[in-house]
């Protein structure tokens, strides 16, 4: 059964009702995936993070606490991964900074590093944080700015690692889908490795530099009726050799109210102008916050899909998405 077609560019996203699949934790932010000696793998989310390990992402999963080595960055979300040839998982969390005598929180992002698979981490260190000072009069109900919301990718080249992320203050330039890079080769020690995307240049320091939105919000979030895509979720698509961003538009209330789901697509995650004009997929009332998509090839992933995937909305799946070319 046909629930939506829409066409963005060269391609065409089908979305169709699936038996329901839950992963067995909580999913307050994206929730990424890996295979660890042959077993599906996921890491789900609420301010501190659990791990589920079975055969397959329709299969039977265990979930188990993530210990970490020091909670100083607490409370904290993990929403990217990415596993090492050698079997080092590197990990990149969200981190909600107390602002405004408690009435409001700046995330900002950090990075992780395990040698077990994501049982336990070690914590690398801050490496995306605003420059501006938190707005105590912003009306979003949640943030004072920041950069939070996030997703982690490598280039096919191995060359750098992209964080597209939401920039939740400063100038309203800076608020919107915002983007980042690091060398692949500063995985291992990442603090001060990270440059912001700023005016076409990758020359804005991780910590305190300037962004450019890419996709900017058109009502800023310092406002009450802010109107913004937040949230990316990125993956590689084989059936369309494509990237692909599925994003929530909040709009236009305090409390991030989920006006729609939206697809976008990129050829090149390093062109951070080359995304096509987000398309909705799903409407107010389907769509719900953490929209993510999950391969269902053998090694498949949130990073990795093909034709047919699961869509997954805050941990829940109902439906299956496929992509024509």
């Amino acid at each position: 059964m046909l629930s939506a077609l829409v066409p963005a560019a060269a391609q065409r996203v089908e979305l169709r009702p699936a038996p329901p699949l839950v992963l067995p934790g909580v999913s307050d932010s994206n929730s990424p995936v890996f295979w660890w000696n042959g077993a599906f793998t996921v890491i789900q989310s609420a301010a501190l993070p659990i791990f589920s390990r079975g055969n397959e992402l329709a299969g039977r999963l265990k979930a188990r606490a993530v210990a970490l080595d020091t909670y100083e960055h607490t409370p904290l979300w993990i929403e990217s991964v990415w596993p090492d040839d050698d079997g080092t998982l590197y990990a990149w969390y969200h981190h909600e900074m107390p602002a405004c005598e408690g009435q409001l929180t700046t995330p900002v992002i950090g990075a992780l590093v395990s040698d077990n698979g994501g049982e336990s981490f070690r914590d690398l260190g801050i490496v995306l944080a605003p420059g501006e000072e938190p707005d105590c009069e912003a009306a979003n109900g949640y943030f004072a700015g920041g950069h939070g919301d996030f997703t982690v990718l490598v280039d096919e080249q191995r060359q750098y690692f992209y964080f597209y992320f939401g920039s939740y203050g400063g100038p309203e330039a800076s608020q919107g889908i915002a983007v980042a890079r690091m060398a692949f080769a500063d995985r291992a020690d990442p603090v001060g490795k990270v440059w912001k995307f700023f005016e076409g240049a990758w020359e804005e320091p991780g910590l305190g530099g300037r962004v450019t939105a890419i996709l900017p919000a058109r009502v800023p979030w310092s406002r009450p009726d802010a109107d913004a895509f937040w949230g990316p979720s990125l993956h590689w698509n084989t059936a369309i050799n494509r990237y692909v961003m599925l994003l929530s538009r909040a709009c236009c209330e305090p409390g991030w109210p989920v006006e729609g789901v939206y697809i976008s697509f990129n050829p090149d995650i390093g062109n951070p102008h080359g995304w096509t004009p987000p398309e909705k997929i799903l409407d107010r009332g389907e769509a719900r916050w953490y929209p993510q998509v999950i391969g269902l090839e053998p090694g498949g992933t949130d990073r990795l899909a093909g034709a047919v995937a699961r869509l997954f909305l805050g941990g829940d799946s109902h439906w299956e998405i496929v992509f024509h070319p």
